[in-house]
């Protein structure tokens, strides 16, 4: 083997293995409110308004579905490896909450991925009253219903459409 070959051979394995560390490095993903020139971080209780808060951050990511005096602003990183699933790397929530009658700010809470719940969801079906169908009850149920024909009565006070009595 001459010196050649044995340079070309070394620098294909280097360039394999920086493609395959290359292909295992993380793409991250940013979403969410991102800050430019103020952080909502940087909002003082006592001292900023609603007015103040929006001209600087301009609108909330979400707002409360309780009390629209509450303002969200959310950001959040993600990361990818290869084929796995995406992990979150990072995420902050600034709770911005404001006197109703003074729109000053009364309190700014900050949040990350240790303050928050894993819920577990329960995938089970809910139960209803009744008996279920076979497919034959389903397909010939409705013959002699009229149901494919136009309603004469739906003009009629009283009647709701689609009601069948």
């Amino acid at each position: 083997m001459n010196l050649t070959t044995f340079r070309n051979t070394i620098v294909g394995a280097a360039t394999w293995g920086l493609l395959a560390t290359a292909a295992c490095a993380p793409i991250t993903t940013y979403s969410g409110y991102q800050a430019i020139d103020a952080a909502p971080s940087d909002v003082k209780a006592g001292v900023d308004t609603k007015s103040i808060v929006r001209g600087r951050l301009g609108s909330p990511s979400a707002t409360s579905t309780f009390d629209p005096n509450v303002w969200f602003y959310i950001n959040q990183v993600k990361e990818v490896t290869a084929f796995r699933k995406a992990k979150v790397a990072s995420r902050n929530v600034v709770a911005v909450t404001f006197d109703k009658d003074s729109e000053q700010v009364t309190r700014v809470d900050r949040f990350t991925l240790r303050d928050g719940k894993v819920i577990a969801f329960n995938g089970r079906e809910t139960p209803t009253r009744g008996r279920e169908l076979t497919i034959f009850e389903q397909l010939i149920g409705t013959v002699g219903r009229g149901t494919m024909l136009p309603q004469q009565d739906q003009g009629v006070p009283g009647n709701r459409p689609g009601d069948r009595r």
